[in-house]
């Protein structure tokens, strides 16, 4: 974005600067700026729109795989709990496995609707929902976050 430019002071017949003149050269300004960089605002719009899309859809998968592998933990996991043979540090990957399942399964709903309120907000050029679910997205990294190997 260019340095803007200063604003210019219009003495008026009455020997001071009048409010009026300067805010309207204010928004003259704001008004070049948002027309100069109205590709970029509306391609970063529509780059948001997008990765919600993806977003959701991986969001779709992650729910259906982790239900499925929620299911055979379930049945696994007891078993394996009384099996001497399996080695501990298989037993814990499958306990931590079970865990991240269901913590997927557990966050569906709410990750679903902010994602959804997230897209609705983007759409509708809404800030104010937009700003709301600005902390419901950082959850919802800090909960991926515990769940991603190595992080």
């Amino acid at each position: 974005m260019r340095n803007p430019r200063p604003i210019k002071a219009v003495p008026s017949k009455t020997g001071y600067v009048k409010f009026s003149n300067k805010l309207s050269s204010s928004l003259d300004q704001i008004s070049s700026s948002v027309r100069e960089n109205a590709q970029m605002i509306d391609t970063i719009q529509e780059v948001a729109l997008e990765l919600t899309t993806t977003f959701g859809s991986l969001h779709g998968v992650a729910v259906k795989y982790a239900r499925s592998a929620n299911q055979v933990l379930d049945v696994i996991v007891p078993i394996v709990k009384n099996l001497p043979i399996v080695p501990k540090n298989a037993q814990t990957m499958l306990i931590n496995l079970e865990k991240w399942t269901q913590m997927i399964i557990d966050n569906e709903a709410k990750t679903s609707a902010t994602v959804n309120s997230v897209r609705s907000g983007l759409q509708s050029g809404d800030v104010n929902k937009l700003k709301t679910h600005a902390a419901d997205l950082k959850a919802v990294t800090n909960s991926l976050a515990k769940i991603v190997p190595g992080k």
